[in-house]
This record gives structure tokens, C-alpha cells and sequence, in this order.
């Protein structure tokens, strides 16, 4: 029997230029305009038999908003950034920039001090492959990074790909499959 898992990326919490690496800030007011205006799309996956979430804030109240009452799942977390933790890419790369160039190039690398890309792409894989066959679906909404890994892992693509995956707030995808096989599903749009 195979698993179906519907991915919901959290809302933001502030502006993509502003994103900063493993930040727990809750929505901002733009997020939860946004979480009213894609509820109508989003609320049906709540039906789903299991629902989970990032342990996040802003993942955590987008999975609320919805309706879905996820659980917040450990495994689901942001990567790791170690002492890049709440800077954005730009403060870094000012401060650091031969260890972002070396972060970008290299997936086995983490010199943040945190976890590196390969590493939390498995981590993200291992929930995957995890999670129990059921009969119907599940749901999880997690950050934007998380569906990135979870997509990389899914289609046994290079961790390089995960650099070229564009995931923009409230987006899901649907992935179906069995541990260690799994496909990328697109849903019919209305019509």
C-alpha cells in the first residue's frame, strides 16, 4: 500500500529578502492574509487521516489556521544552521563569504557548525520514509526548506538540485510512494 503525502509550506513571517536561516518568528500580518486567501484551496487536505507540522511557530499556526490541528513532529525542523541561526544570507555572505561559497559548492559541508545540506536532506528523507501506510493521506506543513529537502529526496535527485527549487509560502506539493520510492503527484487544478 502505498503513502500519499501532501506538503504545505508554512506562511511567511516576514519578506523573502528578509528570510533568515532558521528563524522561529510567528506569521506576520502579510502571512496571515495570505493563510485567508489560499484557505479555501488548502482546508480540504485537512482531511487527511494523520496531520502534521514543523515544530515551528510560523508552521504551527498556518497548520492552525487552517484547521488541520497538526502535530509538531521533530523531524520536520529547519536545518540546522549553527551560528548562521537567525542571520540572512547576505549578512553572512558579508561576513563569511569563502564559507558561503564553500556551504553552496560542497552539501557535505556545514561551516555554520551546523548540519549539513546532505545530512538534512536524509534527515527529511528518513521522515519520509517513515511515516505509516494508511488508506488515506497525510498532510504536513512545514518551512520552505523542508519541502525543498523532502522534494530532493523524493526524486533521488542531486543535493545540488535543492538550490534550483523554488518553494514560495502556502505551495504544496503531493508526494506518493513507499520508503525509498516515491513520486511527485500533480493534482488537476479546478476547473
Amino acid at each position: 500500500m502505498s503513502v500519499r503525502v501532501s506538503l504545505v509550506a508554512a506562511a511567511r513571517s516576514s519578506s523573502l529578502l528578509a528570510e533568515r536561516f532558521d528563524d522561529d518568528r510567528p506569521l506576520d500580518q502579510a502571512g496571515w492574509h495570505e493563510v485567508q486567501l489560499a484557505a479555501q484551496a488548502l482546508v480540504p487536505l485537512g482531511a487527511a487521516e494523520l496531520r502534521y507540522c514543523s515544530p515551528t511557530a510560523r508552521s504551527r499556526a498556518t497548520g492552525e489556521a487552517l484547521g488541520y490541528a497538526p502535530m509538531a513532529q521533530p523531524a520536520l525542523r529547519d536545518c540546522d544552521m549553527g551560528r548562521w541561526r537567525g542571520l540572512t544570507l547576505s549578512d553572512v555572505a558579508a561576513r563569511e563569504p569563502a564559507a558561503v561559497d564553500a556551504w553552496l559548492a560542497d552539501p557535505r559541508s556545514a561551516p555554520h557548525g551546523g548540519e549539513p545540506l546532505l545530512a538534512f536532506i536524509t534527515r527529511i528523507g528518513g521522515w519520509l520514509d517513515t511515516r505509516p501506510a494508511c488508506e488515506g493521506s497525510i498532510v504536513a506543513v512545514a518551512e520552505l526548506a523542508v519541502v525543498r529537502a523532502a522534494l530532493v529526496y523524493a526524486l533521488g535527485a542531486p543535493p545540488s538540485t535543492y538550490w534550483n527549487v523554488d518553494v514560495r509560502p502556502l505551495s504544496t506539493i503531493t508526494l506518493a510512494g513507499l520508503p525509498g520510492r516515491w513520486s511527485l503527484r500533480l493534482e488537476a487544478g479546478p476547473r
